[in-house]
């Protein structure tokens, strides 16, 4: 197997991996509980919500967050909720466990609601969020688009959720999709930036996996992977058997930063190729 960028080599590390957050699953439990020292106090970590998991692998997960002296963000599924009692009785066993105060709120994938919320807008304006102890809420950005909406209607929730926050006193943080065009992902950012949008934004970024896995994830998600882009990043097509870190796209975000045209700009990372390997990577990045 060949490996690629085992040693990074990050230019002005301080600049976007200061205070980068990563995600886990309800599955990398024991994985977080073999990280101590790899993460600075209090990173945060963000707590899936999939299809696959229950809400108790979800709440174990969110405690182990908080017991590791992190901070937990846990995903909330819009259109994955069956109804508003299973989303009371889900903040109520955050709040529990003190991992309420900030959420990442999200449609979430289903193509027909599983219950009473649409999308993440619905979520946010329901009033249940704040009832169950929540603080600050995270949303979604798409810098490469989304395969079934369209770039104006993307543009247009981002707005209306980044209004309902900013009335609610809630905002926290705007985190994208994953790409391999840093450039991109600048301009989409100081797209947001010129129309008066100033919430912190968090780049995803692809923590260190296999290029076959990583190729896998984009088409899902529909990052586009032209042959031009995938070579800038890094990526080998002709041996989807090698892997790939992040180095060459998170160097290309730190040289093309500027704060007055961006405002607040940090990292998230998407692990993957498993929670313990990016925060390794982070780790010694930093």
């Amino acid at each position: 197997m060949t490996t690629i960028s085992t040693t990074p080599a990050i230019r002005h590390p301080q600049t976007l991996l200061a205070n980068a957050s990563l995600e886990m699953t309800g599955k990398d439990v024991l994985a977080l509980a073999e990280l101590e020292g790899r993460l600075n106090p209090g990173s945060r970590v963000n707590i899936t919500f999939l299809g696959n998991e229950d809400e108790a692998a979800r709440v174990a997960a969110a405690a182990a967050v908080v017991a590791a002296g992190l901070t937990p963000v846990a995903h909330i599924s819009a259109r994955r909720l069956r109804s508003e009692a299973e989303l009371v009785r889900y903040l109520t066993a955050l709040a529990q466990t003190g991992a309420a105060e900030t959420v990442f709120a999200v449609a979430g994938d289903p193509a027909v609601p599983e219950g009473p919320y649409e999308d993440s807008l619905a979520l946010i304006g329901s009033g249940l969020l704040e009832a169950g102890g929540v603080k600050r809420v995270s949303i979604a950005g798409y810098p490469e688009g989304h395969p079934d909406i369209s770039e104006q209607a993307l543009w247009e929730a981002l707005e209306r959720k980044c209004a309902l926050l900013t009335q609610l006193g809630m905002t926290d943080s705007i985190i994208t999709q994953f790409g391999f065009d840093a450039q991109k992902a600048l301009r989409w950012v100081e797209q947001t930036r010129s129309r008066g949008i100033e919430i912190p934004v968090r780049i995803g970024v692809p923590g260190p996996t296999g290029v076959k896995r990583l190729l896998s994830y984009a088409r899902r998600f529909g990052v586009a992977t032209s042959a031009g882009i995938a070579r800038k990043y890094g990526l080998s097509l002709t041996n989807l058997m090698s892997t790939a870190g992040p180095d060459r796209y998170i160097n290309e975000l730190s040289d093309g930063y500027d704060p007055g045209r961006h405002g607040s700009v940090e990292l998230h990372f998407y692990t993957f190729g498993g929670l313990g390997a990016t925060a390794e990577w982070l780790a010694r990045a930093r």
